[in-house]
């Protein structure tokens, strides 16, 4: 491995301030900086954690020499322009979801990627959380035989949150659905069928011309038997928080609790066996192995990721660690830019479908392997 420490930037300090503790303590990685518009904002964060190099502009931040790689955890409008300028400066770049709002960014970071031979990866939780390393595990050792059928639900009201997010279509924030079924079967998604259900409220319509307040989507795998069958809300749909997934085997099956916090459930033939799920943190090197508990950054002053969803099952140090081997390491990360234009372009090919009545798409090309 090399020695030189790999020179991290964070772009956005709200939920992306939750990354800079791990950073600080990776052994193969330096917190060299951090970028808000706020100035007051960045002052704050920077001078909490003890970062020196602080920029209020991305673009002036892309032409320090210094730095590595970028994190980016802006408003979802922005995560492809800042994308694609970072990998075109020469940055590794990891994103949090979506990748993009159109499939045409998704081919553009693709392309970008490829061009500049830097890595690229979105920072999906789902795929690093405990639970789905559980149930990775349970695949992987034989425990649940054939996959047979896949399921996940994401239900979170979206009221509070910042105005980009007022009458989003459910399916444009679907990654968190859409990767555990497709991360498990280590397949591609190679089309996909929608329906929206239901209607939010008249005043949360117009900014994005999407009027469901469900939707649903099957998601057909290539080279493969298996569909996953994916649910999202955002709005107007009374249910407590749920980012969920179901797996069903042949010989043992997995299901969520359908109230957060209560267990799990394995099934053994037809006999249930509520069940604990056990923290990877062994996975991780030693100095991080602490923060896959849940809260351990900010005390009561916690973002919305922890007070909905439990801190998104303790994923936040496998993301980082993933991302900084890939660098070390010269491998792809998981997910890569093509697997993450996948799955990205799943959510936003099943909203299309919903609006065309149920139409089946195909997901183009440049997002297969």
């Amino acid at each position: 491995m090399a020695e030189k420490k790999i020179n991290i930037a964070i772009i956005g300090l709200g939920f992306g301030a939750e990354f800079i503790p791990l950073y600080q303590h990776h052994p193969h990685a330096n917190m060299y900086a951090i970028c808000q518009r706020t100035r007051g904002k960045l002052d704050q964060v920077g001078d909490a954690f003890g970062v020196e190099h602080r920029y209020t502009d991305y673009y002036e931040l892309l032409e320090d020499p210094t730095i590595d790689a970028v994190h980016i955890n802006t408003p979802i409008h922005e995560h492809a322009q800042m994308s694609i300028a970072g990998l075109k400066a020469g940055k590794h770049v990891a994103c949090t979801v979506p990748m993009a709002t159109s499939v045409d960014e998704c081919r553009q970071i693709v392309e970008a990627q490829q061009a500049s031979g830097k890595k690229y990866m979105m920072m999906e939780t789902v795929i690093y959380s405990r639970e789905f390393l559980y149930v990775k595990e349970l695949y992987t050792t034989g425990k649940l035989g054939r996959l047979q059928y896949l399921r996940a639900t994401h239900q979170q009201e979206m009221l509070g949150w910042p105005g980009y997010w007022e009458g989003l279509p459910p399916m444009h924030y679907a990654t968190h659905v859409v990767s555990p079924c497709l991360a498990l079967a280590g397949k591609d998604a190679e089309s996909v069928t929608c329906f929206g259900s239901g209607r939010i409220q008249e005043h949360l319509i117009p900014k994005y011309n999407s009027p469901f307040a469900i939707e649903t989507a099957h998601i057909k795998m290539k080279d493969s038997d298996l569909v996953a069958e994916v649910m999202r809300s955002l709005f107007n749909t009374a249910r407590q928080y749920r980012e969920s997934f179901d797996v069903y085997g042949s010989k043992m099956s997995f299901e969520w609790p359908l109230i957060e916090h209560d267990h799990p459930v394995v099934h053994l033939g037809e006999a249930p066996h509520l069940t604990d799920v056990l923290d990877f943190a062994h996975l991780l090197p030693e100095a991080l192995q602490r923060f896959t508990t849940k809260g351990v950054y900010g005390g009561d002053q916690q973002h919305l990721s922890f007070i909905q969803g439990s801190g998104h099952g303790g994923s936040h140090p496998h993301l980082a660690h993933e991302f900084v081997m890939s660098i070390v390491d010269d491998r792809q990360p998981f997910p890569n830019a093509r697997q993450s234009a996948n799955w990205t372009c799943v959510g936003i090919l099943a909203h299309e479908s919903a609006l065309k009545g149920g139409a089946t798409i195909n997901l183009p090309d440049f997002t297969l392997s």
